[in-house]
């Protein structure tokens, strides 16, 4: 044995199609590594039209389409992430991270990309564009009181913590 824990995660089915202008030499999402917690999505503009694909100005963001929809099983949401290294080298990033995909949605996943960047991008038909991960979902039910349990923190909000390390005990 190595020492290091060995845990599989469960695994859930989730229905996934394509859309019917969707190009279907463009890969699904998928795992690119053994340990990978997301899928990465691909874009998938389909229509001959947009199959160069789009350009992104610094500042701007566009609905990037992938071609496929999901039905995500009650009690669960599919989060829409960046990619890191698309997100450190270029500035691109998902415009609302994460993204949320409720259960009940039933049309084409799109993903909102936004170039905070200073140079132009280029998103071309089959790039990676995103990465998806399954998430648990728990609903609240709302408890009206006139008091709140007192905590250290209180009410501080932005930055009442400070930003260097500080002692916890």
């Amino acid at each position: 044995m190595s020492g290091g824990i060995n845990v599989t995660a469960p695994s859930i089915s989730v229905n996934i199609s394509r859309v019917q202008s969707a190009d279907s030499d463009v890969p699904l999402p998928r795992y690119e590594t053994e340990g990978a917690a997301g899928m990465d999505v691909f874009a998938n503009f389909g229509s001959a039209r947009l199959r160069g694909g789009v350009t992104l100005m610094p500042g701007e963001r566009k609905l990037i389409p992938t071609g496929f929809r999901l039905a995500i099983p009650r009690g669960f949401e599919v989060q829409v992430r960046p990619r890191s290294g698309l997100a450190l080298k270029r500035g691109l990033t998902v415009a609302n991270a994460p993204g949320t995909i409720d259960s009940d949605y039933r049309g084409q996943v799109g993903v909102i990309l936004i170039n905070l960047g200073r140079e132009t991008f280029d998103i071309n038909h089959g790039d990676r564009i995103a990465q998806i991960v399954l998430a648990p979902v728990s609903r609240m039910e709302w408890v009206e009181t006139d008091h709140l349990d007192e905590t250290e923190r209180g009410a501080g909000g932005f930055g009442s913590t400070g930003i260097s390390r500080r002692k916890v005990e």
